[in-house]
């Protein structure tokens, strides 16, 4: 769609042309009209250019704008009712990144897509043994939706993401002093319950490494330099650590691999063949995050940052493969 153009029209213009949208996806007449209505919460309740900033910007700014407008609001429990609008906006951003639908009034309902890249690995040269009795859900905008919300939904998860931005973003943003490495190393191995037992030399060996410029690049191999440590004589490789710890610092660059993440990416590239990275692969980094890129191409999904990508991915995993894997956050 033409945002521009869309911004240059009526509130009950840019309704209509969201509502023939909305019709033309293969969703319920319920999920229609709440779309329909929610998604123009801050518009309806604030302004046209606080409703654009909002779709502009990122989700923390956007809840923040939420919460600032429904705060002001008498009797509204904000906490419970800021992530559904959240999820509205998000919803309203895709079909900003669809095709298929003039931006005019008279426009047709068309079958909208969103425009994938193409696919960056190629698949795979011989057939793997697909899960036993297992059938997740292709990955789809409708399917990432549904556990994003679910995501919106769990307060306990929120709850610990904000205290990490705040401790990551404006208390401790850089890593050249080691009381604020040993306060984020030793928050995220209580959070993730990482299983490191001896905090202090994991912060002396990030300290040693200078990693604020690799960070802010977002330079991929940085995990695999801060995996690798030897304590006590003996080597040790905190991998999913060190991609929280850098995914904290930069999550649009960065998502975190997990072992819920790592058999959802070999379950679909088993059975559809969106990649051909063998098996082990997904312990480099550089493979990994590879991996979570082809994945989004493949399905349809460019209009997902990774960090949305990452918990989609989990929730997923978590749903449909619990008995072997422990607790994320």
């Amino acid at each position: 769609m033409d945002k521009e153009a869309l911004k240059t029209m009526s509130y009950d213009d840019v309704r209509r042309l969201y509502k023939q949208f909305l019709l033309s996806q293969d969703i319920g007449p319920n999920t229609v009209n709440t779309a329909y209505a929610d998604s123009f919460y801050l518009w309806r309740n604030g302004n046209h250019d606080l409703f654009w900033a909002a779709v502009e910007a990122d989700d923390a700014t956007a809840r923040d704008m939420l919460t600032d407008v429904l705060s002001k609001k008498p009797n509204v429990d904000v906490k419970k009712v800021v992530n559904p609008y959240l999820s509205q906006i998000r919803r309203f951003r895709l079909f900003l990144a669809s095709d298929g639908i003039a931006a005019s009034s008279s426009a047709p309902v068309q079958k909208v897509t969103v425009v994938a890249a193409p696919v960056l690995s190629p698949a795979p040269a011989a057939p793997r043994r697909r899960a036993s009795g297992i059938d997740v859900p292709t990955p789809s905008v409708e399917q990432v939706e549904h556990y994003l919300q679910e995501w919106d939904a769990l307060e306990n998860y929120h709850l610990q993401e904000d205290a990490l931005d705040k401790l990551f973003f404006r208390l401790c943003p850089k890593n050249t002093d080691i009381t604020d490495i040993l306060l984020k190393v030793c928050t995220l191995n209580e959070f993730y319950s990482t299983n490191i037992f001896s905090i202090y030399p994991v912060a002396k060996h990030i300290l040693s490494l200078g990693i604020d410029a690799r960070l802010k690049a977002g330079d991929v191999t940085l995990v695999n330099d801060i995996k690798q440590l030897t304590i006590n004589g003996v080597e040790k490789n905190f991998y999913s650590f060190a991609s929280k710890y850098c995914s904290h610092h930069n999550p649009m660059d960065y998502p975190i691999y997990d072992s819920y993440v790592d058999t959802v990416l070999r379950y679909f590239r088993n059975r559809d063949g969106f990649s051909d990275f063998p098996d082990g692969a997904l312990k480099d980094y550089v493979h990994f995050k590879g991996a979570m890129i082809d994945f989004r191409a493949f399905y349809g999904l460019d209009a997902y940052n990774l960090k949305q990508l990452d918990r989609y991915v989990w929730l997923l995993g978590k749903e449909y493969f619990p008995k072997n894997y422990g607790k994320k956050g």
